[in-house]
């Protein structure tokens, strides 16, 4: 839930709307990071597979969304590097960074949480 809804979030203030997919996408992309949080990589090679996992999740959830149901939630054809126009590099390097910030927040707020409810 906490992943679907800061994505949802995320994406809201970003570029104004979001879909129940990236909600759904969000919070299995979040469950992912965390679970790639607790190997025993290197932080660095954490980032690199939580920014391909979460292209991964982005591709499929692009596949389904908006080339079979033709919903057309988004569109990265204009971007260059991209593949079928729902994944392209730009946004992986974004992926990237922003799974180094969860991994990283995500004991500290964590902790906050269990000793704070």
């Amino acid at each position: 839930m906490f992943g679907g809804f800061g994505y949802a979030l995320m994406e809201i203030v970003y570029r104004g709307y979001t879909h129940i997919s990236m909600f759904i996408a969000g919070g299995i992309c979040f469950c992912v990071l965390i679970v790639i949080s607790h190997s025993g990589m290197p932080f660095v090679w954490k980032c690199l597979a939580g920014g391909l996992a979460i292209c991964t999740v982005e591709f499929a959830a692009g596949c389904i969304v908006n080339l079979w149901l033709k919903l057309n939630v988004w569109d990265y054809t204009r971007y260059g590097y991209h593949i079928l126009g729902q994944v392209c590099l730009r946004y992986f390097v974004i992926w990237t960074l922003l799974s180094g910030v969860v991994m990283w927040g995500y004991p500290l707020l964590s902790k906050t949480l269990r000793y704070n409810l």
